[in-house]
């Protein structure tokens, strides 16, 4: 298989960077993630330059082992406020028109 361009792993970061949401300061990280995704390993020179990771995000693709993993439980919720119940006012009426003049 030929090596993939920077082209291609560019291509590869950008439709990272949109299934996460476009977070800002995350660019190296896609970069490298596209790069292993097309070529399987990251090559040394652009992993050295790389951020280590500040937090676990989802992939673009599903790993075999989320999709076996147990599903987690949410928190509860915060139960809602009790609805308003007081009437809205009248609205006002509306002012007359002026009269067009002539030109």
């Amino acid at each position: 298989m030929p090596q993939p361009d920077d082209s291609d792993i560019a291509q590869a970061a950008y439709f990272l960077w949109l299934a996460e949401g476009k977070p800002k300061g995350r660019d190296a990280d896609h970069w490298r993630r596209a790069e292993q995704e097309l070529t399987g390993s990251p090559s040394q020179k652009r992993a050295a330059k790389a951020a280590p990771k500040a937090r676990a995000t989802k992939s673009a693709t599903p790993k075999a082992a989320t999709a076996t993993a147990a599903p987690k439980t949410k928190a509860a919720a915060k139960p809602k406020a009790p609805a308003k119940t007081t009437a809205k006012a009248p609205a006002k009426p509306r002012a007359p028109r002026k009269p067009k003049t002539p030109e």
